[in-house]
């Protein structure tokens, strides 16, 4: 199987190129690159770099420049197809916002002639509801002929076939998202400094002192609870839900020996976001003895 691998990796680097890089490298990566290896299970992927963005702020926004990058995406993954028989294409829809909706009428408008399946990977959520919700009764119609019947449809969990249910899927396939794991040693560097850990703070909480032995177990800031967001940063992905949650903790934790602790790491999308997440961060209940609460990298 020849397929035409129509999706960008990083940079930028988000959890979409991340997903689309490890897949791309697991089918063997791009057939005319050096380093391309042979893959056992059939699939030969010829691959478009859509990078349509530099940087993440630049996502989703519309540029014209944009226009043309679509055009001459749109091109090279029609060359593949004749140069190199490709017959099969991969493609990542967008997320439901107008601007890469109409990057992908334009995109698949001329692509999808030239192959003989179509498979979609729904790595975002929503653009079914957007169709039957939002859409003004044109872009309705232009996306259901635009997104119609594509022969697989690769969705994320179970949620998300309503995507590919929307589109008259042919065959819809349900495959998590994964990666390589990242603390293989994890019972001996992890586990036992968190049951080191845990034990210390129920003493902590018991008002008790902690021994040279108990505190060499736990280790260092044995009495703070670390909370870690990392993510584009934005509401919809949870940042402000994470932010009173851990308001909410700090409050609880009044009195005790305990606290708790909130770092926020990645870019933010939306400038008024960033400006009400640096208002809010800066107020009383996110401060403990003077120290802010939560730490932004």
């Amino acid at each position: 199987m020849k397929l035409v691998f129509f999706a960008h990796k990083p940079p930028p680097h988000h959890g979409q190129s991340y997903m689309v890089e490890l897949l791309l490298n697991a089918l063997g990566g791009d057939e005319r690159e050096a380093e391309a290896s042979d893959p056992s299970h059939g699939i030969t992927c010829y691959h478009v770099d859509a990078r349509y963005s530099t940087s993440t702020q630049d996502v989703g926004q519309a540029r014209f420049g944009k226009i043309l990058l679509a055009l001459r995406f749109s091109a090279q993954a029609i060359w593949f197809r004749l140069r190199f028989n490709a017959r099969n294409l991969y493609y990542v829809p967008a997320y439901p916002a107008r601007t890469p909706i109409y990057r992908d009428w334009i995109v698949l408008t001329l692509c999808r002639p030239f192959f003989r399946k179509i498979i979609l990977h729904w790595h975002t959520a929503g653009l079914g509801e957007w169709i039957e919700t939002t859409a003004r009764p044109w872009e309705r119609w232009i996306c259901q002929r635009v997104y119609a019947k594509p022969d697989l449809s690769i969705v994320l969990r179970p949620f998300n076939r309503r995507d590919a249910v929307s589109v008259a899927s042919r065959q819809i396939e349900v495959v998590p998202n994964g990666i390589p794991d990242p603390c293989p040693d994890f019972e001996p560097a992890v586990r036992t400094r968190r049951v080191g850990r845990a034990a210390a703070r129920r003493k902590l909480l018991s008002g008790l002192p902690l021994s040279d032995a108990e505190r060499a177990a736990a280790g260092p800031d044995a009495d703070t609870f670390r909370v870690l967001f990392i993510s584009i940063c934005m509401r919809e992905k949870g940042l402000f839900d994470t932010v009173e949650a851990v308001a909410l903790v700090c409050r609880s934790l009044k009195g005790s020996p305990l606290r708790v602790r909130l770092t926020v790491a990645g870019s933010f999308w939306i400038e008024a976001e960033r400006a009400e997440f640096e208002q809010r961060i800066g107020q009383a209940d996110l401060q403990d003895d003077g120290e802010p609460v939560v730490d932004y990298r």
